[in-house]
């Protein structure tokens, strides 16, 4: 947390500050006001008035420095909430693919959006308050010095008390935090799978499902909050009764120097003030250290800071000179078998079939080529280089992959083509001949400016693939690796792709394909059926 306060000092100082000056200000604001009541209660009209400017002076000064603070203060949480998502986004993109698909999407957007509300909650707010509170206090143990000394020691001994009761509750207050996280997560997932599943129920008649399981959701978390507050609640009860009991004492303290004609009438009614504001200042910084115990855990989840990180420049390779060789490859899903000893090459240049059932291990060879899977067996070589010698970004420098459940962003066609890199009129042209998607095209009025809407939704099936193989095909990788990545075209349009790609010389081509008709066959350099691996009983 103080990771993010640090790194954002410019913009905190200058809240600091204005919190800070704020606070002092209404400080010296309540000392006037005890001069400007004790000329009220003597009835010295002359000194009153004489004090009546500077009270409204500081009055509007202490308004003003306030909004200041306010919208200081809130760019600062802007900042600081910028950066914790940046470094979320980094921790992202620090996962391979296994540990990013090990959870839901739903998990990582509660990260993103329910997490960061929750660290502003828990953490950025409370450091504000705290911080302008311990200022406050401070002020407050000047002032009743000022007053007399054992006004003082009344308030530094509250001050003790109150900073030490939040130990014990320190490692609940940490624990609810993550049951909140969690109660986060699961329920955001849970939330996005029924949502998803909405047409689903409704066909089968199961509406009241739908209200209940998402009724169920939501309590997830609420129960989790719940007792969040609970926790909370408790330990400021405990803490706020002991500031209660000391702001007594000091109230009784300031009855009886007055009376002894140690401290002006005035105090009677701003002392009272200031020693509220020592034990509400007390109870909040209390407060504000149990806030960030809760926000530890969303915090964790963090493990790349963006701007700290040593990134790989990944050295661009040469594009393959040779081929790929695949040499004994076993891999396991769990205890599940899907390759065994496998041992296949892939020349460059060359074209090539995968075909079999379901099951046999076609779509996990193309991710073990682009080093998604690493857990694998055996060795696999590009020019004879072991391909775990190389990063994922690298292997990717060589390598598109269209797969037959296309994603597209919810942008144009010609954005999600491009994907923002700049390419020739002419090279666009040919990536649209070249992947069929030039017969759409004529029939949109706002051609490659067209929307495709959130994942594709505002095209066909065989629009998407179109878009993709376009992507694919612009962005010039010398192997494409093609998991039923013409399925949804009819056969007219998927004749003109795969001719496309067939008669490109210096494109290497592994397709994934269930069924290859003999006359498709041929067409190919070679084709490799396989087989499920048989489990011994």
């Amino acid at each position: 947390m103080f990771y993010y306060i640090k790194s954002n000092w410019k913009t905190n100082i200058l809240a600091c500050l204005l919190i800070a000056s704020e606070l002092i200000l209404y400080t010296v604001l309540q000392m006037v006001m005890m001069h400007f009541f004790d000329a009220a209660i003597q009835l010295n009209l002359q000194v009153f008035l004489s004090w009546l400017p500077v009270v409204v002076f500081l009055m509007l000064g202490v308004q003003g420095i306030a909004v200041l603070e306010t919208v200081s203060t809130k760019r600062a949480v802007r900042a600081m909430n910028n950066h914790v998502r940046k470094d979320l986004y980094a921790t992202l993109l620090g996962k391979n693919h296994q540990e990013y698909h090990s959870k839901d999407s739903g998990e990582y957007i509660s990260w993103l959006t329910t997490n960061i509300k929750l660290i502003e909650q828990n953490a950025w707010n409370p450091f504000f308050n705290g911080f302008g509170e311990a200022v406050y206090v401070v002020s407050c143990c000047i002032a009743l010095s000022y007053l007399h000394w054992s006004m003082l020691v009344v308030g530094l001994i509250c001050a003790v008390i109150t900073w030490l009761l939040p130990k014990s509750f320190t490692k609940k207050m940490e624990q609810s935090g993550v049951e909140c996280a969690n109660a986060e997560a699961e329920a955001t997932s849970k939330i996005r799978d029924l949502l998803s599943g909405l047409d689903v129920l409704c066909s089968f008649g199961h509406k009241r499902r739908f209200i209940r399981q998402g009724c169920e959701a939501s309590d997830i978390v609420e129960k989790a909050a719940c007792k969040q507050t609970v926790i909370h609640s408790k330990a400021r009860f405990v803490i706020s009764s002991i500031n209660l009991i000391f702001q007594i004492l000091q109230q009784i303290l300031t009855v009886v120097l007055a009376f002894q004609g140690k401290m002006i009438m005035g105090a009677l009614v701003n002392a009272t003030n200031l020693t509220s504001g020592i034990s509400s200042g007390l109870s909040t910084i209390a407060s504000t250290r149990m806030s960030f115990a809760a926000a530890k855990p969303y915090f964790d989840k963090i493990t790349v800071h963006a701007d700290e990180s040593t990134a790989k420049t990944d050295i661009p390779t040469a594009p393959m000179s040779k081929g790929i060789a695949v040499q004994n490859v076993s891999f396991n899903y769990g205890e599940k078998p899907i390759l065994r000893d496998m041992s296949i090459c892939f020349e460059k240049g060359k074209k090539y079939a995968l075909t079999g059932p379901s099951g046999c291990g076609k779509s996990t060879l193309l991710k073990l080529l682009l080093g998604w899977l690493p857990e694998y067996t055996g060795s696999i070589q590009l020019d004879g280089r072991d391909a775990r010698s190389f990063t994922t970004e690298q292997l990717q420098q060589q390598m598109s992959y269209i797969e037959q459940d296309v994603f597209l962003f919810n942008t144009t066609i010609r954005e999600n083509i491009t994907l923002g890199e700049t390419f020739t009129e002419a090279q666009i042209a040919k990536a649209i001949h070249d992947s069929a998607l030039d017969g759409d095209l004529a029939n949109m009025p706002l051609g490659l400016d067209t929307p495709v809407g959130e994942e594709g939704s505002c095209l066909s099936g065989g629009q998407k693939q179109r878009v993709a193989i376009a992507r694919a095909l612009i962005h010039n990788r010398s192997i494409l690796l093609v998991d039923e990545g013409t399925s949804a075209l009819d056969q007219k349009n998927a004749d003109i792709v795969e001719k496309s790609l067939l008669n490109n010389p210096d494109l290497t081509l592994i397709l994934v394909s269930h069924h290859l008709s003999p006359e498709r066959k041929v067409q190919f350099d070679e084709v490799f059926e396989l087989e499920p691996v048989r489990v011994a009983v």
